[in-house]
């Protein structure tokens, strides 16, 4: 029989010898209290967590031999340590959610307990019975004093809130006391009476309300937007009766509707179409016609449609004008005249209804006056269309009697005598029309009291006449103005590159784009070389032009004071504004 010891060396003598290196005692690693601890915990939780066991109770683990040294309290962390402090867990009740998965393997403090953890000794589960009833019973007699002085906190709180509530209703009563008695004595009408509203009681929108302050490019005669818009459905009318009258092709408003919705994107009716005739009467002639072929199932043959001639000027012993080009442009230019003169006759009342009235020349207005304001004059009253003749229909008794007193009973004919008697009878008559009262003479406003009449008559009439140069000043001279208001600013960049140049002369090329580059506004070459120009024309003495051969040089006096200079460049253009 063969010893095991010798049986061991032959298997080792058969096998290669390894190196190994000397494993770490494992049996103090497992008999750790800290792996105890965790290996317990970890078990436990998984045994709780099982749906099947829920209700038994944990499984106890055997205690190893060695038994594990007692485990310092929680509360009292060791110096040094980095580690927070555990605070214990509250124990899940059946109703609340689960805690999160970093706090799930905690387990409540009376489970967690065991001979190895051993509760401190200030904690609640070694509390006395005794010390445990006089904490309740000093905390049920607290909580009557508390509520008390929550509700009187709660109380003095509505109290003082109540208080500032009223202070500020009185305070707001003030200001509209006080704003009311300024309105009363400020009889000014506010702009927005004046204003007229939409058909339907709804304000116009912004951009069609200030669409005339938006136009880009300097003041002029410009249309309301709702004159442009009926300008655009007119040019969008001709484009199209223009194409189905080359063709020989009968009109109808039905036809021409939707091609005019399609290319404006908005509604086109019938009083658009009674405004086109009211402003250009003689654009074309409308007709109530039956018998004209259509493709609609909703129209038949035998109703009227409205249709649409265009009225050309047709040369004697020649065939069916054409509406061409040229023609549809001549067309649309004297609509947009029509427009045009319409506006005036609106502008003309305005300027009388100032104080002191106005009057303009017509063919000498360049824009329109400063307060008149274009996007609310009142819309054009549609023209009256041909209507399709109306069929006799009976309306009244009288007539049901007067048409069948052959056909009806006695009695009927008496029923019927009586209600037209009833409904003949004359209706109680209406209220007659208030007269509207007498404007009253206007006043000046308070800031104006004490003021001579006759000094606020000169300023009107100063003021006017400033307004009736600018409505009447040609486009060259505007331009001009323009000019002669950048100059003061021009000069003192004009005079800071010579400066920096060095040199007492450059040439116009170099000046104009050194200034260009230092101008706070963006402008082109050309229109720099024109102000440099004007510039020499009003101060020859301090700026002068010289042409030798190809190139035009600038020369500019350094040693002249630059305050008077645009000073005087100031005053000039003062004067010019004036006159």
């Amino acid at each position: 029989m063969v010893p095991p010891t010798a049986g061991r060396g032959q298997a080792a003598a058969r096998k290669p010898a390894r190196s190994r290196a000397p494993l770490p005692p494992v049996v103090p690693l497992l008999r750790s209290p800290a792996l105890v601890m965790a290996q317990r915990r970890v078990t436990d939780f998984f045994a709780r967590r099982r749906p099947g066991l829920r209700g038994a109770p944990p499984r106890a683990k055997p205690s190893l031999r060695t038994p594990s040294p007692a485990k310092p309290a929680p509360s009292a962390p060791r110096p040094g340590s980095s580690r927070k402090r555990a605070r214990p867990a509250a124990e899940p009740t059946r109703d609340e959610p689960a805690p999160p998965a970093r706090r799930r393997l905690r387990l409540p403090a009376d489970t967690g307990s065991g001979p190895s953890s051993p509760a401190a000794p200030g904690s609640p589960e070694h509390s006395s019975p005794s010390k445990r009833t006089k904490k309740a019973t000093l905390s049920e007699g607290q909580l009557p004093c508390r509520a008390a002085q929550q509700d009187k906190v709660t109380l003095s709180e509505l109290k003082s809130r109540l208080q500032r509530a009223q202070e500020l209703g009185a305070q707001v009563q003030e200001l509209r006391e006080s704003a009311q008695r300024k309105d009363a004595e400020d009889p000014r009408v506010p702009e927005e009476e004046g204003r007229p509203a939409e058909p339907g009681g709804e304000k116009m929108p912004a951009y069609q309300r200030f669409h005339a302050l938006a136009q880009p490019g300097p003041p002029g005669l410009v249309l309301p937007y709702k004159y442009q818009v009926l300008a655009e459905m007119f040019r969008s009318l001709d484009t199209i009766v223009g194409l189905l009258h080359n063709r020989s092709e009968t009109v109808t408003f039905a036809k021409v509707k939707q091609g005019v919705q399609d290319m404006m994107r908005k509604r086109f009716e019938e009083h658009n179409l009674g405004q086109i005739k009211t402003v250009y009467p003689a654009s074309y002639r409308f007709r109530q016609e039956r018998f004209i072929p259509t493709f609609k199932d909703g129209v038949r043959r035998s109703d009227y449609q409205l249709t649409l001639e265009p009225l050309l000027d047709q040369p004697a012993g020649s065939a069916a004008p054409q509406l061409t080009a040229s023609c549809l442009l001549q067309r649309r230019q004297v609509f947009s005249q029509n427009l045009v003169a319409r506006v005036r006759e609106h502008h003309r009342a305005f300027l009388a209804s100032l104080n002191p009235p106005m009057e303009v020349p017509e063919d000498q207005l360049m824009r329109w006056h400063p307060r008149f304001n274009v996007d609310e004059v009142p819309d054009i009253e549609p023209a009256e269309l041909p209507q399709p003749p109306t069929v006799e229909k009976v309306a009244t008794a009288q007539e049901v009697l007067a048409r069948a007193r052959s056909l009806m009973s006695p009695r009927m004919e008496k029923a019927l005598s009586d209600l037209a008697l009833r409904t003949a009878e004359p209706s109680s008559p209406g209220c007659p029309s208030l007269a509207l009262p007498a404007t009253p003479p206007a006043t000046p406003p308070a800031a104006l009291k004490g003021v001579s009449q006759a000094l606020l008559e000169r300023i009107r009439a100063k003021e006017a006449q400033k307004q009736l140069a600018q409505m009447t000043r040609q486009p060259e001279q505007e331009q001009r103005l323009q000019r002669l208001q950048r100059l003061p600013e021009l000069a003192r960049v004009l005079r800071g590159v010579f400066v920096a140049e060095r040199k007492p002369a450059l040439t116009m090329e170099v000046a104009c784009a050194r200034m260009v580059g230092s101008y706070r506004a963006a402008m082109s070459l050309g229109e720099m070389e024109k102000h440099v120009q004007l510039l020499s024309e009003l101060l020859p003495d301090w700026l002068s032009l010289h042409r030798i051969r190809a190139d035009t040089y600038v020369k500019l006096d350094k040693a002249a004071d630059l305050a008077s200079v645009t000073a005087r460049l100031a005053s000039l253009a003062h004067a010019e504004a004036a006159l």
